[in-house]
């Protein structure tokens, strides 16, 4: 059995899974995950850009190498323990200015996905307009959350239908996106608000806006967790589409299968 027939498991040591998609042009495509020091969901994604059929590839927030990745997803946590300001002290991790030059490159800029506490290191630094604060009742929220994806046509939402509604976790403190209104009517005039809340807004975001990108559309944040809903078995309890069984939501693969596919051009 081959390194590639051994996937590490969120729990226990490394097992043996089945790999039917040895042969996708997927797998060719090599997605990086940041580490900061106090990330916690970098494992997460790492399995479900491989569930999503894709390569992972560790990246370490003090290194200055891309290791020549296809895009990359900035995971959830609580990067520097949110000291300061959630986000703020991660902008400036050296792989950050490789990763802002490479998401500002023009036609073949780099593919960024900010998951929650990815989310505001991008608003942090920079990549993405806005702020995030404390959620408005000071709370930390952790439940699934239904989402409605009001543009389809980014990097990571391209496996979506416009409008589907889809059911990820959310689970955050600091998950309050605000701007001012000029920005605000500039994305929604753009189509920037790539995901927004529906069923209730958790945590007082302006008009309800879960997920934005930028303009040139490679670069997306949103608040929930999708990397917790790729798997059934350890998925929420409900989806957008349709019933599934007790922890078979898996409305969250999308979006890595998305990036896959769109950067092989199927």
């Amino acid at each position: 059995m081959s390194t590639a027939d051994i996937e590490t498991p969120l729990i226990g040591g490394p097992q043996p899974v089945a790999s039917d998609n040895e042969n996708s042009p997927l797998n060719g495509v090599k997605v990086g995950v940041v580490t900061f020091p106090g990330s916690l969901d970098d494992r997460d994604a790492v399995r479900a850009v491989r569930l999503a059929g894709g390569s992972a590839i560790h990246l370490w927030h003090g290194d200055h190498d891309l290791q020549d990745v296809d895009a990359v997803i900035i995971p959830g946590g609580f990067s520097y323990g949110d000291y300061l300001r959630a986000g703020a002290i991660s902008r400036f991790a050296p792989l950050m200015e490789q990763i802002t030059a490479a998401a500002s490159g023009g036609e073949n800029a780099l593919p960024v996905l900010g998951i929650c506490n990815g989310f505001q290191v991008l608003t942090e630094a920079h990549l993405l307009p806005g702020s995030m604060i404390k959620n408005n009742d000071l709370h930390f929220i952790c439940r699934d959350q239904r989402l409605r994806v009001e543009n389809n046509g980014t990097f990571w939402t391209s496996d979506y239908g416009q409008g589907e509604e889809i059911v990820i976790p959310l689970k955050n403190q600091d998950g309050q996106f605000v701007a001012d209104d000029y920005t605000l009517d500039e994305l929604e005039g753009e189509g920037r608000v790539v995901f927004r809340y529906v069923d209730g807004n958790p945590n007082g975001s302006r008009r309800d806006i879960a997920g934005i990108s930028n303009a040139a559309g490679n670069v997306v944040g949103l608040m929930p967790h999708p990397e917790h809903a790729v798997e059934a078995g350890f998925g929420p309890d409900s989806s957008g589409r349709g019933n599934v069984d007790v922890r078979g939501g898996t409305d969250g693969l999308g979006i890595f299968t998305s990036v896959l596919k769109k950067l092989v051009g199927k």
